[in-house]
């Protein structure tokens, strides 16, 4: 018996397309999106860790000499440039002194007539005291003559107020010369201070040091305070570095540190914590530090070079240990995807302190012994499918 044409047709075609349809669904299921994630994984772990922060830093001085005149003036010389290394009291420059050299020659001669003054002053009092001593005399003389009888009580009476006049006119005369003693005082004050004032003129290294910057050369005009030279003592320099806030528990100092300068990447140098800061960074939520070299390297490093600082903590207590790239943030939780029967279990975490190889303590929400998800070819969710694999395309072991 013959099958009509159509018939015929109609199992031609399903007998092609079971095969493509077959064959469809052998490579979505083993190799197309709903294939098995191939997946790395590893055993929580009961263990002690060595933890570190790593902070990025910059190279400071400790004490920065900006050095400039007390007064508004003009820029003689400057005997320095950038670079240069200084020893305490050098002469760095000078500025002009104007007008200070005549001022001086003023005070000095206002001092010559007020040192002239005192001591007309002193001369008069010594007259005064004189007459005074005379007036005494003839007071005492007459009082005698009255008791005799040989002169009159008006006599008497005018010696006296002879007397009074003068002790009146020594009393002046002391306060003229203390006036002028005064004047005397207030002359050399200002004087000293002008003599300061030409001192200040010339700019000296407080310390040894390195010149950093010349903000100023001759014949510019500045104010005062504002600085021509500025120096550091290389002995200062430091590192402010910053680290996670979430990260820093026990950084305290005295902790050692290993640095890394952007400009000598190649190699490290030996440092350690000087202390950390009492106020932290509210807006970056970091926490500041000081660390100090142990040993200055060479060449030293210019201001503001950026470093990276890694500081080793104290050894902590056993605690459950994942590999830090198996820590995912899903829906603003931190946790682990846990391997539980074949299936995925999303497991929200608290993380701890982590290492230097990158292991990371849980404080909470992992049990040891545990199957945790390390790395995988791509997003997970409750239903992936997962396949264990050793190693991923792309990905160190």
């Amino acid at each position: 018996m013959k099958l009509p044409t159509t018939n015929r047709r109609t199992l031609a075609l399903i007998g092609v397309l079971l095969p493509l349809f077959g064959l469809f669904a052998y490579v979505a299921f083993r190799s197309g999106p709903l294939a098995p994630v191939p997946v790395t994984t590893t055993t929580v772990e009961q263990r002690a860790i060595n933890p570190a922060l790593h902070g990025i830093g910059t190279i400071e001085a400790r004490y920065t000499h900006k050095i400039g005149p007390t007064l508004a003036g003009r820029v003689k010389t400057v005997h320095v440039q950038v670079g240069d290394r200084v020893q305490a009291g050098q002469l760095l420059g000078e500025m002009d002194p104007v007008d200070i050299d005549e001022r001086i020659n003023a005070q000095e001669a206002a001092r010559k007539r007020a040192l002239a003054a005192v001591q007309a002053a002193e001369a008069l009092v010594q007259e005064v005291k004189a007459r005074q001593v005379y007036a005494e005399a003839q007071a005492r003389r007459y009082e005698s003559l009255l008791r005799a009888g040989s002169t009159s009580e008006e006599t008497v009476e005018a010696k006296k107020q002879d007397l009074q006049v003068v002790v009146a006119n020594l009393a002046t005369v002391g306060a003229n010369l203390e006036v002028a003693r005064q004047e005397l005082a207030r002359i050399d004050a200002e004087r000293r201070v002008l003599v300061q004032q030409k001192a200040n003129l010339q700019l000296l290294a407080p310390t040894d040091g390195l010149v950093t910057v010349r903000h100023a050369d001759p014949g510019t005009t500045i104010v005062a305070g504002q600085p021509v030279v500025e120096m550091i003592d290389p002995q200062s320099l430091w590192i402010n570095v910053r680290f996670e806030q979430l990260l820093a528990r026990g950084l305290r100092a005295d902790l050692p540190a290993r640095v890394v300068l952007r400009s000598q990447s190649d190699q490290a140098v030996t440092g350690r914590v000087l202390r950390v800061e009492p106020v932290a960074d509210t807006v970056t939520e970091e926490t500041l530090a000081k660390v100090v070299f142990d040993t200055l390297p060479a060449p030293l490093p210019p201001i503001g070079e950026l470093t990276e600082v890694t500081v080793a903590l104290p050894a902590l207590p056993e605690a459950p240990v994942v590999p830090n790239a198996s820590l995912q943030r899903i829906g603003g939780r931190l946790g682990v995807w846990l391997i539980v029967d074949h299936d995925l279990r999303f497991a929200p975490v608290t993380r701890g302190a982590a290492d230097l190889d990158g292991r990371v303590q849980i404080r909470e929400g992992l049990a040891p012994g545990a199957r945790v998800v390390v790395h995988s070819m791509r997003s997970l969710g409750e239903r992936t499918r997962v396949k264990r694999v050793e190693q991923l395309p792309g990905i160190a072991p």
